[in-house]
């Protein structure tokens, strides 16, 4: 059974509108979130659809699905505030960005954290990394029971912090860390959404933060050189020399919100929103 995880912070009357990976959970926006509300910002985490529960319920939606729910949760944050920032966490940094490539007049600016166009990071088991073949075996119906289970470190270098999230995960609770193994099928739906991003990303013209692990187990830093490469938006970038993938939970995300904040608010004041402070 899908649980409701998602979290509101209200704040200013600017708002970060905070998306979740694949398999994942709004818990790992949380932090982020805090931080972004103590600044000043209105923050929602949302949760998307088809997650929080089990595999089944994952398997019963697609990623037009997932864009879907991320559409309804900003036309209801745009009800709230005068500009909307938009930032996600791996397949949830790849929503963000379509997001901001359709609407160009509602997204003021994007956090790009950890960007996943492919699985292509050195803790990924080299049959996994055939993984974009997956649309294709999908297509013929085939494995639609299998999934490609998590592998140590989990995307966290904070080994405290490591083992009490892999401990969640493994144990079943998906509302708290999120499903202990990525569904073929789901994976297929991620790399559609990839290649529709892929496509849409010079219709980007918002400003970026590209926030990468320089180290990423998951997503090499190639998916991050993408987007910097490809928007049509100014783009700044900030590697993280101590984090693996999860960068919004690991040892740098005091950093991330900080930077975050500070990008965020600047293009807030270029436009003349001023935000009031928590």
């Amino acid at each position: 059974m899908i649980q409701q995880t998602d979290f509101f912070f209200e704040g200013g009357r600017s708002g970060v509108l905070l998306i979740h990976g694949l398999t994942g959970t709004p818990m790992e926006m949380r932090l982020l979130g805090k931080g972004l509300n103590r600044a000043g910002f209105t923050v929602h985490g949302m949760q998307l659809a088809g997650h929080c529960g089990n595999a089944e319920d994952l398997l019963a939606t697609g990623w037009r699905d997932w864009y879907a729910s991320v559409e309804k949760a900003a036309d209801e944050m745009l009800e709230k505030v005068d500009h909307l920032f938009v930032g996600g966490l791996s397949m949830g940094a790849l929503l963000a960005l379509k997001l901001a490539a359709d609407r160009p007049q509602q997204v003021a600016g994007v956090g790009v954290y950890g960007a996943t166009f492919r699985y292509d990071g050195w803790s990924i088991p080299w049959l996994a990394r055939l993984s974009f073949l997956l649309p294709l075996l999908k297509k013929l119906g085939i494995g639609r029971n299998r999934s490609f289970m998590e592998q140590p470190p989990y995307g966290i270098r904070d080994e405290r912090l490591r083992a009490q999230v892999s401990t969640a995960m493994l144990s079943g609770d998906s509302a708290a860390a999120g499903l202990p193994g990525n569904p073929w099928y789901s994976l297929a739906e991620m790399y559609g959404l990839a290649a529709e991003v892929r496509s849409q990303l010079s219709q980007v013209t918002a400003p970026c933060l590209v926030a990468h692990a320089s180290e990423d187990d998951v997503a090499s830093l190639k998916n991050a050189e993408l987007v910097m490469r490809e928007v049509s938006a100014p783009a700044e970038l900030l590697l993280l020399k101590d984090s693996y993938h999860m960068i919004t939970i690991d040892k740098e995300r005091r950093t991330l919100i900080d930077r975050s904040a500070a990008f965020f608010d600047d293009i807030a004041a270029s436009n003349g929103t001023q935000r009031v402070a928590a």
